[in-house]
Parts: C-alpha cells; structure tokens; sequence
C-alpha cells in the first residue's frame, strides 16, 4: 500500500504518543482517519490537528470493552459512510507490572488493553478490510515482545505477556490473511524507548493518584524500590521522592532517542514498504540482536549491562 490517499484508516490510542502522530501524517497523505481514545479530550485534540483536506473522525473508546468497540466500529461506518476500511492500527496501550506481588485488577487493565484491545478491534474491523480492495492491520507490539524485561529489578509481566501475545498473533496473522483473505496484510510494530505519554496515561487510566498526591505509605514503597535499584534516595523528603517521579514520567516523554513523530513514519514506511515486521528505533534493533545472539543470558543481571554499552535503553540503566 504505497499511496494513503482516498483511503480510509481507523486508529486506537489517539489521543497522544504515536497514536497521534499517525492520524496527523496519515491525514497529511491524504487519508481519511477516525480514531480513538479512553480520553475524550485529547482525542479531539488530535483532530484540531491534522489536515482540513480530510475527514478525521474522534471517538470515545476504552478497547479493553468488546461492547464500546463493537460501538466505536458502528460509529466508524456510520459517520464516514464506509463500505470498507483499508487501514487498521491498534496502537494504544498502558504499561503495567508485578504478577507476584502486585494488584491484580491493575495487572489483568493492562492486559486488556494492550492485548484484548488488539484482539477485539482485529475481530471488529476485519470485515471491513476483507471488504476492501487493499488493506492492512497493523498492530502494535513492542521490543518487550521478545525481550520480556526492561531491567532485572523491575517487575513488567502485564505489559510483556501482552506484547508477546501481540507479536504472535500478528505472525500467525500472516498465513491466515494469505489463505482466506490475500489482498489484508499485517504487520506487527515493536518500538524501543519511544517518546510518548505512556507513563504519565498508565496512571490516569488505572485510576492512580498524580504523583503530588502519592500518600506517605506508597512513597515509601518507591523509594525502597529505588533504593534497590541503586538510586541514592534513602533520605530523601517525601516531595522529593514525589517530584522524582512526576520528573521521570516527563523524561520518559522528553528525552527519548526516538520521537513519537519519527516513530509513526517509520512505521507508516513500513506500510508502504509492504512490511510485515516493523522495528521501530535504534534501540530496538540492539535488543532485538542481542536477544537473538544470547536468549539463554538475556533474563541475567549483567544483560542489561551489554545492551546499555551497545548504546541502547540508556534511559532505564539507573532503573535496572
């Protein structure tokens, strides 16, 4: 698919990050787009946005529900008066952690979002694609799709096990869609540290406190979390502990090797390249070869270690 325009795309997640990014580039292509977000506000944000050329539509959607998808889907057909959709990215996602040790509603949040959001848009949307002339599904993994880690102090199951199951999926997709529907194709994203909202959106949709609002019994427990990790924060005040992770969230946005702009054209490259598997940043491509050259050491401590002298993930060193 190397010309986006005329067609029409459907887009999860955005209402910031790479979500974004991809409705602005593809409406600037051209492309008619109706996209979502848990976040009614920024999602129409997005819309003020991009091109007046074309139709950009904005929907309220938590893809972790089958009935608002199922709804998000008929909204699409309704106000774009469409027969068909060329274009399906599930894009949105929230972080999520500890299996062990930690809550289970906000473990199983993310995994529903990460992974049944794919899955539900896949299964709502694919009539629509099989009713195109050219369509494509692109879904959203990442490099904790085959490196399920981002350090060995820090606990990241929800969002690994999802991101594996996205990778596989889409893989799977591929003699599926050859076999009954050869004119869809798919391809799976895994971005490295990309620079987007992710962190700061994760606590707003697990309905956690704003970082100024952590009471005293959860600082402590990020402190002593990085105390372990190596951070020389055992005497910090608590406002401090409190600022530390308001600042990290902004970081994690600001100061990625990656931006969530260049994110979304490389992917949409990847599109028009006809490409089933798409690594988004320099970072990705360190893990992703290191992965491959050691997979029985890439869970040991000193992994870590290779990946940040290979110039990758310097971001998460002090964390790990």
């Amino acid at each position: 698919m190397e010309d986006f325009s005329g067609k029409l795309a459907v887009v999860t997640g955005g209402g910031a990050g790479m979500g974004r990014e991809l409705v602005i580039q593809l409406a600037a292509a051209g492309c008619d787009v109706a996209t979502c977000d848990i976040f009614e506000d920024t999602v129409a944000e997005t819309a003020t946005l991009c091109s007046d050329a074309v139709r950009v539509t904005t929907h309220q959607c938590d893809v972790s529900d089958e009935d608002q998808v199922l709804a998000f889907r008929d909204a699409v057909v309704e106000q774009h008066e469409a027969e068909c959709v060329h274009l399906l990215f599930n894009n949105a996602g929230i972080g999520g952690g500890e299996f062990v040790a930690g809550d289970r509603d906000a473990w199983e949040r993310c995994f529903g979002v990460c992974w049944y959001g794919v899955y539900y848009n896949a299964r709502a949307f694919m009539p629509l694609l099989v009713a195109s002339d050219e369509g494509y599904i692109v879904n959203t993994s990442s490099i904790n799709g085959f490196w399920a880690s981002v350090g060995p102090t820090v606990s990241h199951t929800a969002y690994c096990a999802a991101k594996f199951a996205v990778k596989g999926f889409s893989e799977a997709l591929i003699a599926d869609l050859r076999l009954h529907a050869p004119h869809v194709q798919v391809a799976v994203v895994m971005p490295g540290h990309i620079g987007t909202s992710i962190a700061m959106n994760t606590g707003r949709v697990l309905g956690g406190p704003e970082p100024e609002d952590l009471s005293a019994e959860e600082v402590a427990e990020i402190r002593a979390q990085m105390v372990a990790s190596g951070l020389p924060v055992g005497n910090e005040s608590d406002d401090h502990i409190r600022a530390a992770v308001a600042q990290r969230a902004i970081d994690f946005r600001d100061k990625a090797p990656t931006t969530a702009a260049q994110a979304a054209t490389i992917i949409l490259d990847g599109v028009r390249q006809n490409r089933w598997r798409i690594l988004v940043g320099d970072d990705a491509h360190v893990v992703d070869n290191l992965v491959r050259q050691d997979p029985e050491g890439a869970y040991e401590m000193e992994f870590m270690e290779r990946i940040v002298a290979n110039g990758a993930l310097n971001a998460f060193a002090n964390e790990s």
